[in-house]
């Protein structure tokens, strides 16, 4: 095994260069790369690459560009943690109320099993999430304001607080084991299936995790696949093979998903602020075109024209 040997400043910007970069301005150069990391700043290189293969950069290539990407996956990233942020603090609103309203607001009455499915094969998974969600209690009791008023003063934490402790994840999982009837009543809130809804959380929860984590997010894929949607039809995304080339496992698809779960305002608000980005970078960029970009991240020419497309369109193919 080859060993990774490490590089200072100086050794850094030479192997940008001797890789056919232009870096016009070295103490520049080194103060970003100090701050942000090479190796993060190297992971945005590849649309400017002549091939994967000799991993030299194409002809005219400058370190400001790729900064440019780089800080535009990290404005794209913010922007759509702020809203995936209002879609969680949503659902939990929700999946609280429904369930405090149906089996009662405290933690003895709410967690028990019986509220939860009584299918075989998913009870492993419903008392691994019961022992975590008993775990969030007891570590939260005492730590977090809004828990330690409650334990104080009534001497229980309801659910509409509970959730406010639960990580995204938790809350994805809480939704699948619960009773069908329960899932139906929530997913019934935004108009759309179970099982499309089961097929989101997860999603949106992975994304969540990315934005905070600051991973790359232009490029990511998911392992599973949203289904077809009016969206896809409406924008006349093309086909390959009778399937939707964009929008199905690529970041297109989370927005696809937002479309659905946010408010109409709210969605027309963050299209409006991903524009701006998008028109920022293509200011930024000259060796690499912004269609580029955008073809990476799944996003179709007339993505924009989704912010206009009315709420009620909302309805699975």
């Amino acid at each position: 095994m080859i060993e990774k040997q490490f590089k200072n400043l100086d050794e850094q910007v030479e192997i940008l260069k001797r890789k056919g970069m232009i870096v016009t301005d070295e103490h520049y150069t080194k103060r970003v790369l100090l701050r942000e990391n090479y190796f993060f700043l190297n992971g945005y290189r590849h649309l400017f690459l002549k091939s994967e293969e000799n991993k030299v950069f194409k002809e005219g290539t400058t370190f400001e560009e790729l900064y440019s990407l780089f800080l535009f996956d990290r404005s794209f990233r913010n922007v759509l943690f702020k809203y995936l942020l209002v879609i969680e603090n949503n659902l939990k609103s929700i999946i609280s109320y429904q369930l405090s309203k149906k089996y009662g607001y405290r933690e003895r009455d709410y967690l028990k099993e019986k509220n939860f499915t009584n299918i075989p094969e998913k009870q492993a998974q419903l008392n691994d999430l019961l022992k975590k969600m008993k775990r969030q209690i007891r570590v939260n009791g005492s730590q977090h304001s809004a828990t330690l008023h409650y334990v104080s003063n009534y001497g229980y934490i309801p659910l509409w607080i509970l959730v406010k402790v639960l990580s995204f994840g938790i809350v994805s999982e809480m939704y699948q084991i619960l009773k069908v009837e329960d899932q139906n009543d929530i997913a019934k809130v935004y108009g759309i299936d179970t099982d499309t809804f089961t097929i989101y959380l997860p999603i949106l929860a992975n994304y969540r995790n990315l934005c905070a984590h600051e991973d790359i997010l232009y490029e990511n894929r998911t392992q599973k696949c949203i289904d077809d949607t009016v969206y896809h039809q409406l924008l006349k995304i093309t086909k390959e093979d009778d399937e939707y080339t964009q929008g199905k496992n690529d970041l297109f698809s989370l927005i696809i998903i937002m479309k659905q779960l946010l408010q109409y305002e709210e969605f027309k608000n963050m299209t409006i602020e991903l524009d701006n980005i998008v028109g920022t970078l293509n200011y930024n960029i000259h060796t690499i075109k912004i269609e580029e970009v955008l073809n990476k991240m799944g996003f179709p020419a007339n993505w924009k024209d989704l912010a206009n497309i009315e709420r009620s369109s909302n309805e699975n193919e």
